[in-house]
């Protein structure tokens, strides 16, 4: 993990790419955030009537064809199709096939928490209809969680660094530090960084077991909320050093400061129950950055809407940022989108791109009651228009894994 004191290279955003229950594309996505749009809505892709819950951030309606040019994408899991949508628009956001750049110096960087389930449901499908004859090698080639990864580097013919980061809810973020790290190494010109998960039986059974799912809306920071909402999607934004943006006339984003990570080492699903870990991340990610916390305008939350995280989370912000909590905006898209997974960071990585370059920060809806255990500046309900120089993107996982990335607005 390089700074920039080292005199590692400075790494900006030029390329994103969306896709999320509230829509497609980076303007459609960027633009319901900003309206407060729920993206949550009745499950349809599977029967969820013997759920308590049956709720949830699917994206609708999705053609995964149009953004395929070389796999077929009946042939692959629907998480690869939410990735291979991200990454087209991000790929074609940054002009990166126009750019004379060696397919071995580009390369890919995801995240996710499920793979490809999907396969496993079909699998387990068959079996219980006596049809496991019928399984083949497309099992073994389809389930494997890098697979995401490794299509999407085929789809596009990038054979740079390529990996996939399973690190739960935080691998978005992981993913752009591992991306930060190969482009101040030298190890890649291009990396194409984000995460991507789909919706599935197994997630939502496995979190409906442990009755975190809320009946009907997702509350981050609510005195009433009741839990998350499962969803689905992918982003991918393009990172590259500034020298070669500018060369090629890129357009920037933001920039990328610097990342945090840390592990809690505490409790296989619980959080340390200070937020230790998480303000551990925070303070790593600033220092990366070359950062202070009276510099940060705005903060992307974990904010999944539980009870226990939001309360931790509050806690390890106020670890971090002291009396200065108070005055720092701190929103959770999660309130309109579900909690995507592995492309949940990935997804408010990008937000935080379009917050520093556009001044503008999403709100946290369905927000009715204050919690005195939840006191920040969650800003509820509306959108806020204010200059954001530096945002902070937190992101906490199962295994006590948690992540932060610093991104800044870019000013040559």
């Amino acid at each position: 993990m390089r700074s920039r004191r080292d005199g590692a290279a400075r790494i900006v955003v030029t390329g994103i790419g969306l896709v999320a229950p509230v829509g497609i594309g980076r303007e459609t996505v960027w633009s319901r955030l900003l309206e407060g749009k729920d993206g949550i809505s009745e499950v349809e892709s599977f029967d969820a009537s013997r759920h308590a819950a049956q709720r949830g951030g699917e994206v609708k309606h999705f053609d995964p064809s149009p953004w395929f040019r070389r796999l077929n994408p009946e042939l692959v899991g629907r998480a690869t199709q939410l990735a291979i949508c991200a990454a087209r628009q991000a790929v074609d956001d940054a002009g990166v096939l126009d750019a004379s750049v060696e397919p071995e110096r580009i390369g890919v960087a995801m995240g996710t928490t499920s793979g490809e389930p999907g396969r496993v449901e079909d699998f387990d499908d068959r079996y219980l209809a006596g049809e496991l004859d019928q399984v083949g090698g497309e099992f073994v080639g389809g389930y494997p969680c890098h697979v995401i990864a490794a299509n999407l580097a085929e789809e596009f013919d990038f054979a740079g660094p390529n990996i996939m980061i399973p690190a739960a809810c935080a691998a978005g973020n992981y993913a752009m530090g591992y991306a930060l790290d190969a482009l101040r190494d030298g190890r890649s010109d291009i990396m194409l960084a984000g995460g991507a998960d789909a919706f599935s039986r197994i997630t939502y059974t496995g979190f409906a077991r442990l009755g975190a799912i809320a009946p009907e809306v997702c509350q981050p920071f609510d005195k009433n909320r009741q839990g998350m909402m499962p969803g689905e999607g992918s982003a991918v934004l393009v990172l590259e050093r500034l020298e070669d943006a500018v060369a090629r006339g890129s357009e920037i984003y933001a920039e990328v400061g610097g990342y945090g990570l840390s592990c809690d080492a505490h409790h296989m699903t619980a959080a340390h129950p200070e937020g230790d870990g998480a303000a551990r991340a925070m303070r790593q990610a600033l220092e990366h950055a070359e950062a202070d916390a009276e510099e940060v305008s705005y903060i992307s939350a974990h904010g999944t809407g539980t009870p226990t995280n939001d309360r931790l989370e509050t806690k390890a912000v106020r670890q971090v940022f002291g009396s200065r909590a108070d005055r720092v905006p701190i929103s959770s898209i999660k309130s309109m989108i579900g909690h995507t997974m592995g492309a949940a960071s990935a997804i408010e990585s990008a937000v935080c791109s379009l917050a520093v370059r556009e001044g503008r920060i999403p709100p946290t809806i369905h927000f009715e009651e204050a919690d005195p255990e939840c006191d920040l500046d969650c800003v509820p309900n509306e959108a806020r228009e204010i200059p954001v120089a530096v945002a902070m993107n937190n992101a906490y996982a199962f295994g006590g894994n948690n992540a932060s990335v610093i991104f800044r607005r870019f000013e040559g």
